[in-house]
């Protein structure tokens, strides 16, 4: 690799698909993007059963290192926002900037401001823990579960329906959105390693981006108190999808933060 790698972490319910406009602009501008595709994110559980949030950044820094990557930017968007800082707690001289997109952590209570407020869904993280109940509904419903959710979060500028049609489709199989659920069930041991990161903030320089009509203003919010350089960035036509809903816009804003902090 010439330029420094910039790990790129997706979350739920997307494929690598999410970063179809920012990995080519990431290239132009002398980086070199790495899409890594976390097990139940898009993919099915790969045999360890294990959807801890800081277990799932452990297991990345060790595929980091098998690659000889000593030293990257890391851009994580949804869960892989959550797997993202706490890859920068475990491998802080490894991560030299990190780019957390529309992602509050577990157990950080803020607020998703107006208009993210009316837009943003709130039903489903219940509905995902609840043990058997997706499982027994969503099957065979699939377009409505996850085309419901997708829609609602990307807000008025919505997704491209090609893509939205590709992201149902990647949740479809029955390993894949068993998968995904378990995300949603290591609710108890994310709160116990958020509280963590609470008591030693990460020093890692973190742009916080949030699409206004979803997380917002709360994107930053809420990494204060697990990150102690932190600066904000609300993308005023995004939803929960700034990377797709405004490319250009994010890739500018992420690309001048990364040459800014990227290097140190």
């Amino acid at each position: 690799m010439t330029g420094l790698p910039v790990v790129l972490l997706h979350g739920w319910p997307v494929t690598d698909l999410h970063w179809q406009h920012l990995a080519p602009q990431l290239r132009d501008a002398g980086f070199e993007p790495l899409a890594i595709t976390l097990p139940g994110l898009g993919s099915g559980d790969d045999g360890t059963g294990e959807f801890r949030k800081s277990a799932l950044a452990a297991r990345v820094h060790d595929r980091l290192a098998a690659d000889g990557i000593a030293r990257c930017a890391v851009i994580g968007h949804d869960w892989g926002g959550t797997v993202a800082v706490h890859l920068a707690a475990v491998a802080p001289e490894t991560v030299s900037a990190l780019v957390v997109e529309e992602e509050i952590l577990p157990g950080i209570d803020v607020a998703v401001p107006s208009p993210g407020s009316e837009h943003y869904p709130d039903w489903h993280g219940a509905f995902n823990r609840a043990p058997g109940l997706a499982e027994s509904l969503v099957p065979r419903r699939e377009d409505a579960f996850y085309g419901a959710f997708l829609q609602q979060s990307a807000g008025p500028a919505g997704l491209d329906p090609a893509v939205l049609g590709a992201y149902v489709d990647a949740y479809r199989p029955t390993e894949v959105h068993v998968a995904g659920l378990a995300h949603y069930r290591t609710r108890a041991a994310d709160l116990a390693d958020t509280a963590e990161l609470r008591a030693a903030p990460i020093r890692t320089p973190v742009l916080a981006i949030g699409g206004r009509y979803a997380m917002g203003t709360a994107v930053a919010e809420g990494l204060l108190p697990v990150a102690s350089d932190v600066r904000g960035a609300v993308l005023e036509e995004s939803g929960h999808y700034p990377a797709e809903q405004e490319p250009e816009r994010t890739a500018e804003t992420v690309i001048d933060f990364l040459r800014r902090h990227g290097d140190r």
